[in-house]
């Protein structure tokens, strides 16, 4: 980060504290796709020694929705080691194709504790979306808040290229139209975007972020020590101050849970 960088991100707005009583203190977490090579015991007790408070555990290996016996499974696994699932990693994307799989999701997140299901803002970019798609994945969420709404859930979509939250005004623009209070977003930095263009995105979405996915990408996918943008994540963890969300590592150089305690220091460090 530049000097300018550094004055420019200092300058922005703190993000307006929300009012639940409950909420304030950053938690600290991380991504159960960041070790997607491990078994879930051994995810769930390196994350409990690096001092890691909550896991976001994946459908893709880790706690797949069709499979209940091993949901609950990992439920016993973070409770073993006092980690509290914070959010369901789905990968449901919102398509007429796969919205009948949704409930199944939702049955999964209750069996696991979870608040929150993490899903996807269908499988076209923002700018590439034809208007009847765009509609299609609008119906489908606003359906899937509806049942996560009755299961007690949170719904947030990733914040992510190829979907319809791959920027910030048609994030906004989607949780509008969609029109459901449990909906909320995920936040990352997008893929080279300098920290104060991504920063102000940040301050944009405001009080509709519930979480955020921390790494260290630069150029590209490129994975660096997270203290290579630990400005960055100074600035943006500072943004959010107050706010209760969970700041959950997502991915580390090399795949190695060797450097987990270091990026889990550096993390912790960063949210003050």
């Amino acid at each position: 980060m530049t000097e300018e960088s550094r004055r420019s991100a200092a300058d922005l707005p703190r993000l307006r504290p929300s009012s639940e009583p409950d909420t304030g203190r950053t938690r600290l977490g991380m991504c159960s796709v960041t070790f997607r090579r491990l078994p879930a015991a051994e995810v769930a007790r390196r994350a409990a020694d690096a001092g890691l408070e909550v896991i976001e555990w994946g459908a893709d290996v880790h706690a797949p929705a069709g499979e209940p016996d091993t949901v609950r499974a990992v439920r016993e696994v973070s409770d073993s080691h006092g980690l509290v699932c914070c959010s369901y990693g789905s990968y449901f994307r919102a398509t007429p194709a796969e919205s009948a799989g949704f409930p199944a999701v939702a049955r999964a997140a209750v069996l696991l504790g979870a608040p929150r299901v993490r899903v996807w803002a269908g499988g076209t970019g923002s700018g590439s979306a034809l208007p009847d798609e765009r509609r299609e994945t609008v119906r489908c969420l606003r359906e899937a808040a509806r049942i996560a709404a009755d299961h007690g859930l949170e719904l947030a979509p990733e914040f992510h290229g190829g979907t319809l939250t791959d920027t910030v005004a048609s994030t906004v623009r989607l949780l509008d139209e969609v029109g459901a209070d449990n909906v909320r977003t995920y936040w990352q930095p997008p893929q080279d975007t300098p920290d104060e263009q991504a920063l102000a995105g940040l301050v944009e979405l405001g009080d509709r972020v519930t979480a955020v996915h921390v790494f260290s990408w630069w150029p590209g996918n490129n994975r660096l020590p997270l203290a290579d943008r630990r400005d960055l994540w100074v600035a943006a963890l500072g943004l959010l101050a107050g706010r209760g969300v969970q700041a959950l590592l997502e991915f580390v150089p090399g795949d190695d849970p060797a450097v987990l305690a270091r990026e889990v220091e550096t993390l912790r460090r960063a949210a003050g």
